[in-house]
């Protein structure tokens, strides 16, 4: 169980309620002990009358009448307590399922952008469902069954040592055997269930990648070969299942095996005492009632034990997340404002992951009020800057300066907060349209919200739709035109009023005219603030106060739009080049 000590926070954090559910438990089975002895007791009565031992059949009445009064009360007040028991100790695991799947959360958004470019979507979100249930059961159910179960063997074992020492012995010796047996079933229980969970996370990413990229998977026509791969995934997952199945189905069988040999126990052994005058009647029915009794717990110490090893094998994969340290630290509690100038001096960035060198010995400066047009080839490191800027990841070599103050000493929340940032891809949130803009300030009013979309230039798209700003988006957005996602995501960027304006290639999807007229309101609420431009169009870039462009990571051209078609190079080539598509 050395996974699952990180729960113990969880217990401390809880230990009232904790407490209080212990304490109720323990009352609610001795309530239910107190039955068997009237049962007991009620037939030794009816024992003694039939065979004349007691001759008053009013004082035979009394007993039983009373006997079954205390039955019938001992049950009823066991079952209100089983019920206050539930109420404590199985809510406690709900608050402790909430605050684990809480904590996991805010781990996932610690972690740096490389942590899920290593791990796939349904393996995170598999940890925080599946797993997180698993451990559930232990902190709950698992601690509920085990203080009931001891508190059972523990006061019931203790009468009937009491009241019989020779055949509790007997009806007891299977129990030990029955221990043995499943504690190695619970060791192989551990290994299958942490080899059943390794499959859960692998069939939801498969399925999950497979609902993302129906389109392509219809554009291509390979449902049939995506047809197989899930099916050879869910056949290894059936597999791993019914293993675990055929490990925990002995369980039962053993139960009640050895239930029934402790029966057959009481049944001749008791009945010999009978016989010799050692005990009464009445004790063998008790000692029936008992060992039957132990059945369920008997039964739940295999059940607590699948649990526990379940719980384990699905904490210790969240344990393996927790225990990850992002990449991209904030080094700094103190707020820091930001004004937006920007330097890069003989920065050099190669990607951990897959070792390609993004950035060589790039310098600039831009200063803010100005724009900075970035132009090169795919894969030219240009969406590397922008990310950068962002801290998504640290500097390896070289400066990156915000403000003269290097960005690793400035403050991340004030940083971020600082950048509206409009990424390549633009990912829009199954939500509203309205809402989807809000993501920049949440507390923005309609009139901002319609002020962003008039400046993105998607206000008459949004105003054609059906529910206008209210219209629900689909996942990832897909409700929208390319186009009408990249000029939302600028809308989104744009009512947060942040100092620095990073886009990343954001109008490819639209007409020269719309982009023409989102370019020129940038400029007008951009004289204040540091823009950067990502654009494989001159278009975008001609307007701005600096263009540096570009080529496997190294700037090879830098300065206005009339200096650069002044040089032969890249970008009077492709000037050239788009000046005759266009007219074309």
């Amino acid at each position: 169980m050395k996974e699952l000590q990180y729960l113990n926070q969880y217990f401390i954090k809880y230990r009232g309620r904790l407490l209080a559910g212990l304490l109720i438990t323990i009352i609610a089975t001795i309530f239910t002990i107190v039955v068997p002895k009237k049962i007991g007791d009620s037939v030794d009565v009816v024992r003694a009358y039939v065979n004349g031992d007691i001759t008053d059949l009013a004082y035979v009445k009394s007993e039983l009448l009373e006997n079954i009064l205390l039955i019938v009360g001992a049950t009823l007040l066991s079952a209100f307590f089983t019920f206050l028991m539930r109420q404590t100790i199985i809510v406690v695991s709900r608050h402790v399922e909430f605050d684990l799947k809480n904590r996991i959360f805010q781990q996932y958004e610690r972690l740096s952008l490389s942590f899920y470019k290593q791990n796939r979507t349904g393996d995170l979100m598999n940890r925080i469902s599946e797993d997180v249930s698993k451990v559930r059961l232990y902190v709950g159910p698992a601690v509920m069954y085990s203080t009931r179960t001891i508190t059972l063997f523990v006061v019931a074992i203790s009468y009937m040592f009491y009241t019989a020492p020779v055949l509790t012995a007997y009806a007891i010796a299977p129990l030990p055997i029955l221990s043995v047996l499943i504690y190695k079933l619970s060791v192989e229980i551990n290994k299958k269930s942490t080899a059943v969970q390794q499959y859960l996370s692998k069939l939801t990413s498969f399925t999950q990648e497979s609902f993302s990229g129906v389109a392509v998977i219809k554009a291509y026509g390979i449902e049939p070969r995506t047809n197989e791969n899930f099916a050879d995934l869910a056949e290894g997952s059936r597999e791993k299942n019914i293993d675990l199945a055929k490990v925990q189905a002995l369980f039962f069988p053993l139960m009640i095996l050895l239930i029934g040999v402790s029966n057959i126990m009481v049944i001749y052994i008791g009945g010999q005492r009978f016989i010799d005058g050692k005990i009464e009647v009445g004790t063998i029915v008790e000692f029936l009632i008992y060992v039957n009794m132990l059945t369920w717990p008997v039964a739940v110490v295999g059940f607590v034990s699948s649990m526990i090893q379940r719980a384990e094998a699905s904490q210790k994969r969240i344990n393996e997340f927790l225990s990850e340290k992002p990449s991209v630290k904030n080094q700094t509690e103190a707020k820091t404002p930001i004004k937006g100038k920007i330097t890069f001096d003989n920065l050099s960035y190669t990607y951990p992951d897959t070792n390609i060198t993004a950035l060589k010995n790039v310098s600039f400066t831009v200063n803010p009020g100005e724009t900075l047009s970035i132009i090169g080839h795919t894969g030219s490191g240009k969406s590397t800057i922008l990310e950068l800027i962002g801290r998504l990841y640290d500097v390896q070599k070289g400066t990156l300066k915000i403000d003269d103050i290097p960005v690793k000493e400035l403050n991340l929340d004030s940083l971020r907060g600082n950048i509206g940032y409009v990424p390549q891809d633009a990912f829009l949130f199954s939500d509203s349209i309205k809402n989807n803009i809000r993501f920049g300030k949440e507390e923005a009013d309609e009139a901002e919200v319609i002020q962003a979309a008039k400046r993105a230039a998607v206000h008459k798209n949004i105003i054609g739709f059906s529910k206008g700003y209210d219209t629900i988006l689909g996942e990832r957005g897909i409700t929208l035109s390319g186009g009408q996602k990249q000029r939302v995501s600028i809308a989104r960027a744009i009512i947060k009023d942040p100092q620095i304006l990073l886009f990343d290639d954001c109008l490819s999807a639209v007409d020269t005219e719309t982009e023409e007229e989102i370019l020129n309101n940038l400029h007008e609420i951009s004289q204040d603030k540091t823009t950067i431009i990502v654009s494989h169009r001159i278009s975008s870039a001609k307007n701005a106060n600096k263009i540096i462009v570009l080529d496997e990571g190294e700037i090879i051209q830098q300065g206005t739009h009339n200096q650069l078609l002044n040089e032969e190079g890249y970008y009077k080539e492709l000037y050239a080049k788009q000046l005759s598509e266009k007219e074309m």
